[in-house]
This record gives C-alpha cells, structure tokens and sequence, in this order.
C-alpha cells in the first residue's frame, strides 16, 4: 500500500501532499540506493509501493554498468556477448518493471475509488515511465559526481562535468515536479492511467526470426 498518513487538518480527498510526499521518497531512493550499492550488494530494504521502485532501479543500476563494459574497448569478444545478453535482459527486467510500478499505481486508484471524471485526458507518459527516467537520472548525477571529484584531470574537464551536473539537477527538479503535477491529476480523477505495453519482441522465442528459426533447424 502507497503512503497515505494525512497531516493534521488536510482534506482526505486532497491527493497533493500525497503525491509530492511520495515522489520525494522516490527521488531519496534512487539517491541513497545508488550510493550505497557502490559500496555493498544491492538490497531493497523497503516495501510496498516503494519496493517495486527500487527493484525497477536496481535494474537500471545493473544495466548502466553492463553498457559501461559493453564500450571498453579492451573486453574480448566472448565478454561482449555475455554483456550484449545481459544488457537484454535487463532491459527487458527494467521495462516489465515500469509496467508493475503502473500496475500497483492502478490497484492503488481502485482501492481509493478513484474514478476518472468523463473529460479525463491520457498523459503522453505514464507515472512508471516518469520514475524510469527519474532512476536514470539518478544514475548519471552520481557518476557526473564521481568525475568531478577526479584528481587526475584539467579544469576543463571539471567545468564540464560542473554544467553537466547543473544541467542534470534541474533535470530531475523539474521531472520530479511534472510527476508529482501528473500523480496529482491522476488521483484527483482529471488524468486517465492505463499500463502500456512494450511487448519487446527481441527476447520471445516465438517472435524474434532469430530465435524461432534457430528452434525450426534445431528440430
């Protein structure tokens, strides 16, 4: 279950301190969870809603260091292709996972009763795609941090890395607004949720020619 706890005197149809609530647990989360799994394995010390937030960044997390291996240009090529492999799954993991953080989104609006009001209007992203790009963002600031705490590097390289890492904050400033604007309208009853899917097509036997034709010869 969402967090719900309403502060003294707030209006319990009032769905604004609860969004903005929540998508600041999730900007924390994606925050903490990046720095401490550079120090330890990764867990998922929370539940709920917010555990399904975590488990869809830890698969960013494992995907955005498959890449950084994917481009080395010293790995041999039997390491490329289990990255390549890896890269895809977790790419399939990560967007399943979108899909779930939609899904619970959902369940959450049905067990509040929640109703769209008839001139409801779809967004052009879903809030599970917004926490997507949320975690990315999450990611890259704190390797931007890394770089500019770099000692074996020029001032140019840290003045860029200063503008990117500026850039990147007001990035996730005005992304986890627009999220917290979209929550907002979706449970006041103004926006419409549905759960878009991927259907990626690459990992399914029956769909990717690669693979169903490899099975047709191999039978």
């Amino acid at each position: 279950m969402i967090y719900r706890r309403r502060r003294p005197g707030q209006n319990s149809e009032d769905p604004v301190p609860f969004t903005k609530h929540l998508v600041d647990q999730i900007t924390a989360l994606h925050r903490d969870t990046v720095r401490r799994w550079h120090q330890q394995e990764l867990d998922n010390p929370d539940d709920g809603f917010l555990a399904t937030v975590c488990q869809q960044h830890q698969f960013n997390y494992l995907l955005w260091h498959e890449e950084d291996v994917a481009r080395s240009p010293d790995a041999p090529d039997g390491r490329i292709a289990e990255v390549k492999r890896a890269i895809d799954r977790y790419n399939q993991q990560r967007n399943d996972w979108i899909e779930k953080i939609d899904e619970q989104l959902i369940e959450e609006l049905a067990s509040r009763r929640v109703v769209p009001r008839p001139a409801a209007r779809l967004n052009t992203e879903t809030p599970g795609a917004a926490i997507d790009r949320l975690s990315i963002l999450a990611l890259r600031i704190y390797h931007l941090e890394e770089q500019a705490a770099r000692d074996d590097v020029d001032p140019s390289h840290r003045a860029k890395v200063d503008q990117r890492l500026e850039r990147c904050g007001e990035q996730l400033g005005d992304l986890a607004n627009s999220l917290a604007e979209l929550l907002h309208d979706v449970f006041s009853g103004n926006k419409v949720l549905k759960v878009y899917r991927q259907f990626k097509m690459y990992n399914d036997p029956a769909m990717n020619p690669y693979l169903y034709r490899a099975q047709k010869l191999a039978g």
